[in-house]
């Protein structure tokens, strides 16, 4: 279980200072998907790098699996399979090798890695692909090794920054199914996106992001109830649009 508290983050930018995360905290829990929805510009790569330690919040704290992550972020790290908004791979790898690196960077022995690669590279239909240079990759290809390279460790908990940008129909039809089966296995599973078919979809909980702040939260159902819209679509445009913001 992930738990983001009262998060805080702000810029010095020319212009003056700017909130980029203005107070965000909401609950993601072990066994369901918890969708991230809002406007570009919105907070929530900024969120999702406090969650992983990339950042440190002004104030506010995250605590994953009962870890606070300020004061165990080794800990946390290892818990977590991280695809960042940069994603890019090694060109003069091959994807196996790609995994495989990042996996001893945790640790892990080689057999131990050669397992992991295989059942990554099958649930993700990447199997012709494994012992190929990275350089030529797809947009696609290279996804979904990032995303195989950030769960080669077997963590707990997946955070993805808008995994299906820039993807064809049937690499994104892929990446959800593997999004339900990591669901399955009971983990808990955050990720950002813009797609709102993706997050009706997809999700458990949603949590809708506007302007630094969490503007509504709740099941797909619950986000059309409270906004007295039947489209998942209108009830996130009435909510980002809300000032006092709206909360299930």
């Amino acid at each position: 279980m992930i738990e983001l508290i009262d998060l805080h983050k702000q810029f010095k930018t020319k212009a003056g200072v700017v909130k980029a995360v203005d107070g965000v905290g909401f609950t993601a829990r072990d066994g369901a998907i918890t969708g991230l929805l809002g406007p570009n510009g919105a907070g929530k790569t900024t969120t999702l790098r406090m969650l992983y330690t990339l950042m440190k919040p002004d104030q506010g704290s995250v605590r994953v699996d009962g870890r606070d992550a300020s004061k165990e972020a080794d800990a946390v790290r290892r818990s977590l399979g991280v695809l960042p908004d940069a994603r890019g791979v090694y060109k003069r790898l091959t994807a196996r090798e790609n995994i495989a690196y990042f996996g001893r960077l945790h640790g892990m022995d080689e057999a131990a890695i050669r397992r992991r690669t295989d059942l990554l590279a099958e649930a993700l239909g990447m199997q012709d692909v494994l012992d190929r240079p990275t350089e030529g990759f797809s947009q696609g290809q290279r996804t979904k090794t990032a995303i195989a390279r950030a769960l080669v460790h077997d963590p707990k908990n997946v955070i993805l920054d808008e995994p299906t940008n820039g993807l064809d129909v049937m690499t994104t039809r892929g990446l959800r199914e593997f999004l339900k089966q990591l669901r399955a296995e009971g983990r808990c599973v955050i990720f950002s996106s813009h797609i709102m078919q993706e997050v009706g979809a997809l999700c458990d909980h949603i949590v809708v992001i506007a302007k630094g702040r969490v503007a509504a939260q709740g099941s797909p159902d619950e986000l059309r109830a409270l906004t007295g819209e039947a489209n998942l679509e209108d009830a996130f445009v009435k909510a980002i649009g809300s000032e006092e913001g709206l909360h299930a």
